[in-house]
């Protein structure tokens, strides 16, 4: 157990793809925390998922040691974190363990609107930030400009930055030593009554539940009786360690020190991450702040393409949420669909996560549905109701008012770019707040817009219409009243729950049409004519038919009079009516993903 003089908790944050992994593998190589023989790239990216996209997805923690140049020996504690903006959740539980962070800008591009976030994200939770330069060795590289970025933006001076190139590993004994001398050391006292904050927690099949803590104060010891402030509830530590990044066992955890523990915990969500660890004999005053709490942001529909799958789905969804707790998940039934589970997101890239993983680990064929968000709705009755699944909202004659959540939209992007995106926003209902021209030719824009319209593809158009140099993000600014209806979607006739979907009503009558178009070309054709409506309650906006499949029955008549012939077709007419009313149709996940598609 070492001396809080002589820890130093850290952790590396930035944009996605500005080489947080890149350098903490550096860090790694040259401290020998890892023996060359299990050394790779990524190395604290564990699952395939993140090492094939180049992406973090889970925090991870790894503790080593460093002989500085004063020689003294120092075990730091590197917490890693994503840095797509869908995973903000796991940064702020990363900042919450650290007193520092390394806040990587890359060379090349400079500050992106993800560094801007997290760099704010560290100011709030009072950490040390070293800015770090990185991908200095590329020739497109202008150190000049970032540089300017940090005073201007930052409010940095630029000597403290730190340059480096993490692919190359020039620099990095630079960045230790900044670690060493600039990160403060952790504060506590081993006298003092137990305090641990919980920062994340996963599953391992021996040992059930574990929490990765970080002790503030006290001393976290096997045999102890401890308490989680939140939940009330008591376990006895069996066993408490540090991570190297295996789980590595201790004799004690004391102040500054972040490993984990092992108490016979049963079920993951026994524990509360952001909750306070104290000791049941005696406790702390008063629980840590914490920190952001967790809350889904998009909820989909997940539904086995083999309805005997359904049980198999439960499975692999209790599974996942084992070792992530940033996801929930209900029971839901669908008339089209069957059974299946309604599943809350942090983000689209995130619920692209887990569906890939369902399929991947469980070789679960899935149908989802349109990502939707939640929605507040009051009856006329004053009844007030919370709704995430259009399928089941209420009577269009008994809602008063529907409001729907609204962000704050950062983007940075260059000036040439900024008629497209700003034509990209009005689209999609923005509300223009602020701009800022910045002296390195770019713009920051400020909207307000509707969570609605950013969960779908609004990523993909934004760097499509800025050749991919634009960056975004967004927060949380609560619920406005909206004029908004539920667009039910016709299949045959029979109205199809997972295809509904909310619309403004300026947009309802073009997004039916696009709609009906959509799925005329993805559901196959049938012995009977489909008709496909989508309506606002009783009223039609839009109609396409699927015409019938062709069929011939009246070639093998070589002549003869006419009538034969009609007297044929028109029986044939009568039986696609018959088979029209008591026909199915087969709709196809195809389908499904048509309504994810935009026009614009």
């Amino acid at each position: 157990m070492h001396e809080p003089q002589f820890i130093r908790n850290f952790t590396i944050i930035g944009h996605i793809d500005h080489g947080k992994s890149t350098l903490a593998d550096r860090i790694l190589e040259l401290t020998d925390a890892i023996p060359d023989r299990l050394m790779r790239d990524q190395f604290l990216d564990k699952m395939d998922l993140e090492r094939e996209r180049g992406i973090t997805i889970k925090a991870k923690t790894c503790s080593f040691s460093y002989r500085a140049r004063d020689g003294r020996i120092y075990a730091l504690n590197l917490v890693d974190c994503p840095g797509h903006v869908d995973f903000v959740y796991e940064v702020s539980k990363s900042l919450a363990a650290c007193e520092g962070a390394l806040l990587i800008i890359d060379a090349t591009q400079g500050i992106q609107a993800q560094t801007l976030a997290n760099f704010y994200l560290a100011q709030e939770q009072k950490l040390t930030i070293l800015p770090v330069i990185n991908k200095i060795d590329m020739e497109e590289a202008d150190l000049a400009r970032v540089e300017r970025q940090i005073e201007d933006q930052l409010e940095i001076p630029k000597e403290e930055a730190l340059k480096i190139s993490a692919k190359l590993g020039w620099g990095i004994d630079e960045v230790l030593e900044a670690i060493v001398q600039c990160i403060p050391a952790p504060r506590g006292a081993p006298e003092q009554p137990l305090r641990a904050l919980i920062y994340d927690s996963f599953y391992e099949t021996y040992k059930f539940a574990i929490p990765c803590v970080r002790v503030v104060d006290g001393v976290l010891k096997p045999g102890v009786t401890i308490k989680m402030m939140g939940r009330g509830t008591e376990f006895t530590i069996e066993e408490v360690g540090i991570f190297t990044p295996e789980m590595k066992k201790s004799e004690a955890l004391g102040p500054g020190c972040v490993g984990y523990l092992t108490a016979k915990i049963k079920d993951v969500r026994e524990i509360g991450v952001g909750d306070t660890v104290t000791e049941s004999a005696r406790p702390c005053e008063k629980p840590l702040p914490g920190y952001r709490p967790l809350k889904p942001m998009v909820f989909a529909g997940l539904y086995p393409t083999n309805p005997g799958q359904f049980e198999l789905l439960r499975n692999a969804l209790e599974k996942l949420s084992l070792n992530d707790a940033s996801f929930s998940f209900e029971e839901e039934h669908s008339e089209a669909l069957g059974r299946g589970f309604r599943v809350g997101f942090l983000g689209m890239l995130h619920a692209e996560i887990i569906q890939e993983r369902l399929d991947r680990e469980f070789k679960i064929p899935l149908v989802v549905t349109a990502p939707s968000v939640e929605y507040h709705i009051r009856l006329k009755n004053g009844e007030r109701l919370r709704c995430d699944n259009p399928s089941k909202f209420p009577d269009a004659g008994q809602i008063a008012e529907i409001a729907e959540p609204f962000v704050q939209l950062k983007i940075l992007t260059p000036e040439r770019f900024l008629g497209s995106i700003l034509e990209l926003l009005e689209q999609r209902r923005g509300e223009y707040r602020e701009m800022d021209f910045l002296s390195d030719g770019r713009v920051a824009i400020h909207y307000d817009l509707p969570l609605a319209e950013i969960a779908t593809d609004f990523y993909d158009r934004l760097k499509s219409r800025s050749q991919g140099y634009a960056s975004m993000d967004y927060e949380p600014l609560g619920y406005r009243p909206e004029d908004l209806v539920k667009l039910n979607v016709f299949v045959n006739r029979e109205p199809i729950d997972a295809l509904s979907v909310i619309a403004h009503r300026e947009k309802a009558y073009s997004m039916g049409r696009a709609l009906c178009r959509r799925l005329k070309e993805k559901i196959p054709s049938q012995m009977f004519p489909i008709p496909l409506q989508a309506a606002i309650g009783k009223r039609v906006l839009a109609r396409e038919t699927i015409p019938a499949r062709h069929n011939d029955i009246t070639g093998w008549m070589s002549g003869g009079d006419v009538t034969r012939k009609l007297k044929l077709l028109e029986k044939q007419k009568e039986g696609r009516r018959r088979l029209a009313a008591i026909g199915k149709v087969e709709i196809p996940q195809e389908a499904f993903l048509a309504v994810l598609e935009r026009e614009i």
